[in-house]
C-alpha cells in the first residue's frame, strides 16, 4: 500500500471528506501510475477519484466497532517516531 494512505476509520473527531478525497487521490495515483494525468486522461482520473471517495465514505459509515476512537495526535506521533527510526533524524 502507498505509505501516504492513512487509516481513516475510528478517529475522534471523525474523518473529514477532505481526508477521504486525499486518500482517494493517492490511491488513484498509485494504481494509474500518474502523478498528474494528461488532459486526455483527466476526466477518467477525476471520475475514479470521485468513485473511490464515494465507496470509501460508504465503507467508513457502515463499519462498526466497540474499540474506543483513536486520537489523531497519538497516531501522528507514532508515525513520526516510526519515520525517525526508518530514516534517521535530521540534525
Amino acid at each position: 500500500m502507498c505509505r501516504n494512505i492513512r487509516t481513516l476509520y475510528n478517529f475522534e473527531p471523525p474523518t473529514t471528506p477532505e481526508e477521504v478525497d486525499a486518500a482517494a487521490v493517492q490511491y488513484v495515483r498509485k494504481v494509474s501510475g500518474m502523478q498528474k494525468p494528461s488532459q486526455a486522461n483527466a476526466a477518467a482520473f477525476e471520475r475514479a477519484v470521485a468513485e473511490v471517495s464515494a465507496v470509501t465514505t460508504r465503507l467508513l459509515e457502515s463499519l462498526v466497532t466497540s474499540a474506543p476512537p483513536r486520537d489523531r495526535e497519538v497516531e501522528a506521533e507514532r508515525r513520526r517516531a516510526k519515520a525517525a527510526v526508518r530514516f534517521g533524524t535530521a540534525g
